[in-house]
């Protein structure tokens, strides 16, 4: 097995975009910050999204059983910083933002470049860690803006300069 520090730090750069998952339901409105998101298909269109089942949020999320996926614009480091902090609550994490709501009710942020409305199909634990399959039910899709990718255990905005060959 691989060092579990050479691990991460190997994972460190693999560059992801950044992303606040949330949710809303019976069991309340919570959300936490997340680079581990990936498309699995198109037919159906599914994401994996992976949380630490320590999280505070985890049983919200398992209980309400949809989840809306947040891709974050380049100014947006401070929602990022808002969703992983610890020391605020649920209601103060929200009420820093604007949001609103598609099919599931899981929260969109107003500004977000896509806002993914997902149901979870399935949920597996692996390590640490659920990974869920989210079929997408809505989505909304923002023109413009620059994407915000977490590499080398830092932001980088992605836009047109950043990105020319």
């Amino acid at each position: 097995m691989v060092d579990t520090k050479v691990f991460r730090d190997g994972m460190s750069l693999l560059g992801s975009a950044v992303t606040v998952i949330t949710t809303d339901g019976e069991a309340g409105r919570f959300g936490f910050t997340a680079t581990a998101v990936t498309s699995v298909t198109d037919e159906p269109p599914t994401l994996l999204v992976c949380m630490n089942r320590n999280s505070f949020a985890h049983p919200y999320f398992i209980e309400n059983g949809v989840l809306s996926v947040n891709v974050l614009q380049s100014h947006h480091q401070g929602v990022s910083w808002d969703f992983a902090n610890r020391e605020l609550t649920s209601e103060e994490r929200f009420a820093k933002h604007e949001w609103s709501t598609l099919k599931t009710g899981s929260p969109i942020l107003e500004e977000a470049l896509v806002g993914f409305d997902c149901e979870i199909h399935e949920a597996h634990e692996m390590g640490s860690h659920s990974v869920f399959y989210c079929r997408v039910k809505d989505a909304v899709v923002k023109d413009g803006g620059q994407g915000l990718v977490y590499f080398d255990r830092a932001y980088h905005a992605l836009n047109e300069e950043s990105c020319a060959s």
